[in-house]
């Protein structure tokens, strides 16, 4: 699972929007993912194929149905990187206020 992949995916509304749902909800067939009338079946599996090549979902097949949930690795991956890097800002930020500060004379 490469990061790029994973924010290329997810930069898609629909493909998003998909995985907000499952986390919110939990594991859900891909029919009830199918918003009725707004997007092709074809077009649908093409976003769940992307989802599940860039790690992000997992399939499972009960009977005729395919059922999609979220791989917590994948959002433990996305929250490492969204940590490190709020860590730098939040440093930065701090050394640009006592900058400021010194600056002022405070």
């Amino acid at each position: 699972m490469h990061l790029s992949d994973t924010f290329a995916a997810l930069g898609n509304h629909t493909r998003l929007a998909i995985v907000e749902r499952l986390l919110r909800e939990g594991e859900l067939p891909a029919g009830e993912l199918v918003v009725e009338g707004e997007m092709s079946a074809p077009a649908m599996s093409h976003h769940f194929k992307v989802l599940r090549d860039a790690g992000i979902v997992v399939q499972r097949v009960d009977a005729q149905r395919r059922l999609y949930s979220v791989r917590p690795e994948a959002m433990r991956v996305i929250g490492n990187w969204t940590m490190t890097y709020r860590e730098f800002w939040e440093q930065s930020l701090d050394r640009l206020g006592a900058a400021i500060d010194k600056e002022q004379g405070r």
